[in-house]
């Protein structure tokens, strides 16, 4: 009840860095879904993706199962951490 489950699944990644969109996409294979507390470890070296080129490799991917109080408590909370991203801005002009 309080031990988290681990489930191993394949996924692919796709790293963009292209002057149109900086992406980084995981998608799971085998259709697993990622609930509110749950984490997600891509296994292998990390990504780089030179700039004008799309990269998309075949990893498999670890996903930690929240326990449910963790699950609740990020879906309480989650709307109030999202208020803090709302507080900036970004804009061309230079605050001094």
């Amino acid at each position: 009840m309080i031990r988290r489950r681990k489930e191993m699944t394949p996924c692919t990644i796709e790293v963009s860095h292209t002057f149109e969109s900086l992406h980084a996409h995981v998608r799971f294979n085998n259709g697993a879904i990622v609930h509110p507390g749950d984490e997600v470890i891509v296994h292998g070296d990390p990504v780089i993706a030179p700039y004008g080129k799309v990269v998309i490799e075949d990893r498999i991917a670890t996903i930690k199962r929240a326990v449910w109080f963790h699950r609740l408590w990020t879906k309480i909370t989650g709307n109030f951490e999202f208020m803090e991203i709302c507080e900036f801005s970004f804009s061309e002009e230079i605050s001094l």
